[in-house]
């Protein structure tokens, strides 16, 4: 990585932003709708796309995929905290010499079918796939102008990584987002504001904002899922001003989403939808959509080479948490990591082929689904959901008399009862003490749809 080719185009870069800034700030004002400030930012309704969708994949993706040890925050790991386990992989498998740059030529995304990663989401049944464009280390997965021979046309793999999978993923009617980190641990530019105390805007002004720009008129994303946020306010990333032009004049002004990573202080704030934090799991029904983003490697987010079986979540964890998910009106966003070579390793496959064999029986309490007047039964794993005048009770234990208690839905005259998957109603009755008491089938084991995580669908309960 030359950072000093960074420094020399720091200058201009920086004046380039000013006249593109007064534009925006023009087009603004003649737009007359979304101004810069976080009270008319958060007024914008959410497009309803994303709140229909429900259920979509997070790939992380990178030249932390080389080493594939540890985290995706090897680099940091590695030279930022000097971590001992980490100092001590290195010596043992590198050169003395070896930097973090050099494990970019080894970032090849040869084996990489951007079809073949589309057919796997889609069959998974993901309504939107989030792609990292760039994560904390820098690296752009697009041939970005500022990032001069540290993205993946210049170094690894030749190629337009997020151009040719958006290609694949829109021509099978998936929604198309893009996550970007707005800090980069040792860019020099961004190190001297920090050291500033975030006074100065040399770093966003030469690469943050010219490349979330670029990123929006080059692949038009449905979605921006922002992150790197933590060290300085959203003023030092000018997240206003960009926001402002993404709603007002983008050519994706009408259909983006965007998430709540800002500045210091957004996160379950200010934006779109609302993250809060990694794996976020909300006690109460919140007031905000929200997205739950999980991964089924439990300790990365990117591929590792040190995973165990033990790290991997397995279907029944993996579909509790999207039914609990959903059933509080949230997203599930849940996350893959790739090889150096462009695979999605064969666990991970079954995993969201898991997902997706789950969701073309259940999906009709998935999709489009609301959450219930109740999200679930007290202390026990039953959760509903509704649409329309349907309520849903996804159950993930069958009880041991083979008798569903509902204590919540109140049944009434027009009352009728389906399992999802089953093609016929099915007996209930009520109980003082124990709620609408519903009669499951009696069938073998093989005969049911799904192994666990059952939906029975309601009508005529209030």
């Amino acid at each position: 990585m030359r950072f000093p080719e960074i420094r020399r185009r720091a200058v201009g870069a920086q004046l380039l932003m000013v006249l593109a800034l007064g534009t925006v700030g023009s087009a603004i004002r003649n737009k007359g709708c979304y101004t810069p400030d976080w009270p008319s930012l958060d007024s914008r309704p959410l497009p309803d796309w994303f709140d229909k969708a429900k259920f979509g994949i997070f790939v992380h993706w990178g030249v932390y995929s080389v080493p594939a040890w540890g985290s995706e925050w090897f680099w940091w790991h590695w030279k930022g905290q000097g971590a001992p386990q980490y100092q001590s992989f290195m010596q043992n498998n590198y050169p003395p010499d070896f930097s973090y740059a050099d494990f970019g030529p080894q970032f090849t995304a040869h084996f990489f079918s951007p079809d073949d990663w589309a057919d796997l989401f889609l069959a998974a049944g993901a309504k939107y796939v989030v792609l990292t464009a760039k994560h904390h280390e820098g690296f752009t997965n697009w041939p970005s102008s500022r990032s001069w021979n540290w993205n993946s046309k210049d170094v690894g793999p030749h190629r337009d990584l997020v151009g040719d999978l958006g290609t694949a993923i829109r021509k099978r009617n998936i929604r198309y987002g893009l996550y970007y980190s707005l800090l980069e641990w040792f860019h020099p530019l961004y190190l001297r504001d920090k050291k500033n105390g975030f006074k100065t805007q040399y770093f966003v002004t030469a690469k943050t904002i010219p490349e979330l720009y670029d990123l929006v008129n080059r692949y038009k994303p449905d979605l921006i899922w922002s992150d790197g946020d933590w060290e300085s306010p959203d003023t030092y990333w000018n997240s206003t001003g960009f926001l402002s032009w993404l709603y007002n004049v983008s050519p994706v002004k009408s259909e983006v989403v965007v998430n709540d990573r800002w500045g210091v202080n957004c996160s379950c704030h200010h934006g779109g939808y609302y993250n809060c934090e990694d794996k976020f799991k909300p006690s109460t029904l919140p007031g905000h959509k929200w997205e739950m983003c999980s991964s089924i490697d439990k300790l990365s987010w990117g591929y590792r080479r040190d995973i165990v079986m033990s790290d991997i979540a397995d279907e029944a964890e993996i579909i509790s948490e999207l039914v609990q998910t959903v059933s509080m009106g949230g997203n599930y966003l849940l996350n893959v990591g790739a090889t150096k070579d462009g695979l999605i390793v064969p666990v991970f496959q079954e995993r969201l082929l898991a997902v997706g064999k789950w969701l073309r029986i259940n999906g009709e309490a998935i999709y489009a689904s609301k959450p219930w007047r109740m999200q679930s039964e007290k202390n026990t794993s039953l959760c509903y959901t509704s649409k329309g005048s349907a309520v849903y009770a996804i159950f993930l234990h069958w009880p041991e008399n083979g008798v569903l208690s509902l204590k919540s839905p109140q049944a009434t005259s027009t009352t009728q009862i389906m399992m999802l998957g089953i093609q016929k109603d099915l007996k209930w009755s009520t109980s003082p003490s124990e709620g609408l008491l519903i009669y499951l089938p009696q069938l073998s084991p093989s005969a049911f749809p799904v192994e666990f995580g059952w939906t029975i669908k309601m009508t005529g309960v209030k």
